[in-house]
């Protein structure tokens, strides 16, 4: 286990995200990022917590990475956040609200261990989680942020009937209150873009879900 500092704003400070605590790391908090770089040479890692104003949020990331802490820096941000990320952020990695322990997790392993890419694949689909890419058959996708969370999820339960609810929860989040119905728009769009070729890797469970099946 880690040591981490979790950075809240200065004002306005909200809890550390339960997934992130059940996992069982050392974390020590701080709020404004002038105590965060004094506080950050005692730990592994440094999580912002980008849940506030993304303005200030910025500034604190800067104020941290110009610090020259030689830390990895995480930030947490919500799914609306991400518009604005930029690399004059000087952020490490992000993680979006709403991830589950594990997701937690495998970032903060890569980031301890300076593996910061990361691939998976299925069939002709490769998928660079780090970097945020996606290809099919060597030529990269156009996804939006929601396309790739959800084809990133499809591809690592192959052969798994994922429930449109499952889908919602876990791509979408728990607080999602949009219906079942985005899902379905989510995979057609997935399939316009994969190709005549590629799209019936994602399949069709009748009155269900969906199946990611790329030998189909």
């Amino acid at each position: 286990m880690s040591d981490a500092l979790f950075v809240s704003p200065a004002t306005d400070p909200k809890s550390i995200p339960e997934a992130l605590a059940l996992l069982g790391h050392s974390i020590s908090r701080v709020q404004g990022g002038d105590k965060a770089v004094l506080a950050a040479a005692d730990v592994d890692i440094v999580i912002i917590d980008g849940r506030g104003d993304l303005a200030s949020t910025r500034v604190t990331c800067q104020l941290l990475t110009s610090a020259a802490l030689n830390k990895p820096l995480l930030l947490f941000v919500p799914p609306q956040g991400l518009s604005v990320l930029n690399p004059d952020w000087g952020i490490t990695e992000f993680i979006v609200e709403g991830a589950e322990p594990a997701e937690w997790d495998a970032r903060l392993r890569l980031l301890l261990t300076g593996a910061t890419h990361t691939t998976i694949s299925g069939g002709s689909i490769v998928i660079d989680e780090a970097a945020y890419t996606a290809t099919v058959n060597g030529e990269p996708l156009d996804l939006t942020y929601t396309e790739f969370e959800l084809l990133k999820f499809l591809v690592r339960h192959p052969g798994r009937v994922l429930t449109r609810e499952d889908l919602l929860k876990k791509v979408w989040g728990y607080d999602y209150y949009g219906g079942t119905r985005t899902v379905d728009v989510h995979v057609r769009r997935l399939r316009a873009k994969l190709g005549a070729e590629y799209d019936s890797y994602i399949g069709t469970v009748r009155n269900v879900g969906y199946r990611f099946n790329p030998q189909r």
